[in-house]
């Protein structure tokens, strides 16, 4: 029997990005298992990663490119076809289209179906930059963060995650780190025998809070009245460190005046936290500098959502946390170490501008807009049938018959039957690909398999559809290979590697003077001042608040009063699904049902009992879910997870159908958690 050992990555989107040794027998992968050797994913693979092997063999897998005969939606169905009468049908409507109508008449929709380099940042940016195609926002999942980290920091960089160990104070902020990123937990189990705090804050009882010394439940979407109230508190009582504000911020003395209206009072008014734990926390934090804010991205999901980050952003600049191993903030790492997407991406293959399509407005945009209307949707690396919000006017958009639809898959998602051409996909496991790992590390992931069927990669298939519409540039032609050697071209912290060393380490770390990194140890921010900005010019010459400010939920003050709808619907990332990968597994789970958390209080107003069957609905749409009582849960506030399989649902539903295409203050990302809902049993 031949037994082969192979490199390989989890392509999904986690910061951990775990690097796996998959085991081939006769050139069939038979287990995986975590790299030991990786200092990061230690031999660990999280729960999900179970569902890994199976998939690649499983019954269900689409693996020959189909037509659709019928209507579009639920029940369709689909003829095999060859790839040749796939392509020429797409290039043939692609042509067309463009003679008609031009180039911003199609639409790419991807996301993080993979996260790799080659596939979802290399041929396909290409491919649609050299079409014309109206240029999507991929703005729903870490947009208005992002944005709000900016203006503070300058970039989307924090501390070196090698560093949190050496922390005495972690606060993990609407962060579920046990379910979203796990290999974060032994550096904080490190720093908790070395007899450091953990502090939660969030509005649910989670995985990560059950390990907590202490959980803080705040109300949602209130984050920067909290962070405000601790601002105003270690100014107050001297607990921020002088020299480090003096030298390193500006705006200062505007804020110390600004927060002045954040008193314990208004802050437990608007948080629900009471003035004694407010207290508690500022001193906390102010008394120990050597500490780290591990940021999720559920707080960024609301109207106030950038503004939110932004604030907390401000925090670790008076502490002056920056100074220290692991110390600062925490939300990503995307702009530490950047790779070369210039090269990957080929932007100067554009004809000339193009308009943008925010991805969270998927549905106004195939049902509203015209000069010209979306004509064609190549959909790839996303499902948006089942992870866009205002799911019912995406649905109405999916089932234009004028609309031609494109779905590159592995399995026959609830996108896919909107399709009229339906492409099978490569896993993981049959391709080439390279990763970032929490923004410090380089992983190569190398195909262990054949591909199964006819599947192909995103790049062969753009490579292709290049052929078929007779695009001439060399850039078509470069290789999975190509591509990673492209990533890596002309980077300062990453042309110590080269391909050859990923080949045979399958990891480098950046080029960093010492590990952990500090990264801000000169002084020195990307910022228009160079210095953390509490006080931005660039936002207030925008018309913005130049302060960190906390500006109440807009769906709170426009829609509460005037509808019935008494309670919050959060929506966060489950346990055994990285957005809707791995739906179709995670729904044959024992025990695992679409269920909606809800605590004693509300569900006894309601007659309801764990187990119950519920309707949760607005005047967006419904959904149907099954009780389950969680003690600890804040009245007013109910949860679900996000990205459930509607077809898969009792109702052909999920959340979103509930959800809507509001987008944040900072970035235009998307606002999944400012729903309001109600909640009845169902009808019988």
């Amino acid at each position: 029997m031949a037994v082969e050992l192979v490199r390989s990555v989890c392509p999904h989107d986690c910061p951990d990005t775990c690097a796996i040794i998959t085991t081939v027998e006769n050139g069939e992968v038979t287990s995986i298992a975590g790299d030991r050797d990786h200092p990061i994913t230690r031999g660990y693979l999280c729960t999900k990663a179970r569902f890994y092997v199976p998939r690649i063999t499983h019954a269900d897998r689409i693996l020959y490119p189909q037509a659709r005969v019928g209507a579009k939606g639920g029940g369709g169905r689909f003829e095999r076809i060859s790839w040749d009468e796939a392509l020429a049908e797409i290039a043939g409507r692609f042509t067309q289209i463009l003679a008609e109508s031009g180039g911003e008449a199609i639409l790419p929709y991807s996301y993080s179906g993979t996260l790799g380099l080659v596939h979802n940042n290399g041929m396909d940016r290409r491919f649609f930059y050299r079409l014309g195609a109206t240029d999507l926002l991929r703005t729903i999942c870490t947009a208005a963060g992002e944005a709000g980290y900016r203006v503070t920091m300058g970039k989307v960089i924090g501390p070196d995650p090698e560093g949190v160990d050496q922390a005495d104070l972690i606060v993990l902020w609407g962060s579920n780190v046990a379910s979203t990123g796990p290999h974060l937990l032994p550096m904080i189990k490190r720093a908790r025998q070395r007899g450091a705090t953990l502090v939660c804050i969030d509005p649910r009882p989670t995985r990560s809070s059950r390990l907590a010394d202490h959980h803080i439940a705040i109300r949602p979407g209130t984050d920067a009245c909290f962070a405000l109230g601790v601002m105003r508190i270690l100014i107050e009582e001297g607990l921020y460190d002088r020299e480090f504000v003096a030298r390193n911020t500006v705006g200062f003395e505007a804020l110390a005046e600004h927060v002045q209206a954040y008193t314990p009072a208004y802050v437990e008014a608007e948080t629900g936290v009471s003035p004694e734990t407010l207290l508690w926390f500022a001193r906390l934090y102010g008394r120990h500098p050597r500490s780290v804010v591990r940021l999720g991205w559920g707080m960024q999901r609301y109207s106030n959502g950038g503004m939110a980050v932004r604030t907390v952003a401000c925090l670790p600049a008076l502490t002056g946390a920056w100074r220290h191993p692991g110390g600062g903030v925490l939300i990503s790492n995307s702009e530490a170490f950047p790779i070369n997407r210039g090269l990957l991406h080929r932007p100067e293959l554009a004809p000339g501008p193009v308009r943008s399509v925010n991805m969270v407005a998927l549905g106004q945009a195939l049902t509203e807009l015209t000069d010209p209307p979306i004509r064609a949707l190549y959909v790839y690396n996303s499902n948006p049938a089942a992870v866009a919000p205002d799911q019912e006017v995406v649905r109405r958009g999916l089932s234009r018959p004028d609309l031609f639809t494109v779905v590159h898959e592995i399995f026959p998602t609830d996108t896919v039957d909107f399709a009229d051409i339906v492409l099978p996909a490569t896993t993981q496991f049959e391709q080439t690909d390279i990763h970032s790992m929490m923004g410090y590390y380089l992983n190569l992931n190398r195909p262990a398999t054949a591909p199964k069927g006819e599947a192909r990669s995103n790049h062969d298939t753009f490579c292709a559809l290049a052929d078929a519409l007779g695009f001439e540039e060399a850039c078509f032609r470069d290789s999975q290979e190509d591509m990673v050697r492209q990533a890596m071209q002309d980077t300062p912290h990453w042309s110590h590697a080269s391909y050859e060393e990923l080949v045979a380490r399958g990891s480098v770390r950046a080029q960093t003077p010492t590990t952990p990194y500090v990264p801000f140890a000169d002084g020195v921010f990307p910022t228009p001042s160079g210095k953390i900005e509490l006080y931005s010019e660039r936002m207030a010459a925008e018309g913005l608040p130049g302060l960190p400010t906390y500006t109440p939920l807009a769906e709170r003050v426009e829609r509460a009063a005037a509808a019935p709808y008494p309670l919050r619907l959060l929506s966060p990332a489950s346990h055994l699904m990285t957005s809707s990968s791995h739906g179709n597994f995670a729904a044959l789970e024992p025990n695992e049902r679409p269920w909606l958390e809800i605590g004693s209080a509300d569900a006894a107003a309601r007659g309801l009992a764990d187990g119950d069957p519920v309707r949760v609905w607005n005047d967006r749409g419904e959904c149907e879910l099954v009780v389950k009582l969680v003690p600890g849960l804040q009245p007013g506030v109910v949860v679900t997870e996000k990205a459930r399989w509607p077809k898969l649902s009792p109702d052909g539903r999920n959340v979103n159908a509930t959800t809507s295409q509001r987008r944040s203050d900072l970035g235009g990302g998307a606002t999944f958690h400012e729903n309001l809902v109600q909640v009845a049993a169902s009808a019988p």
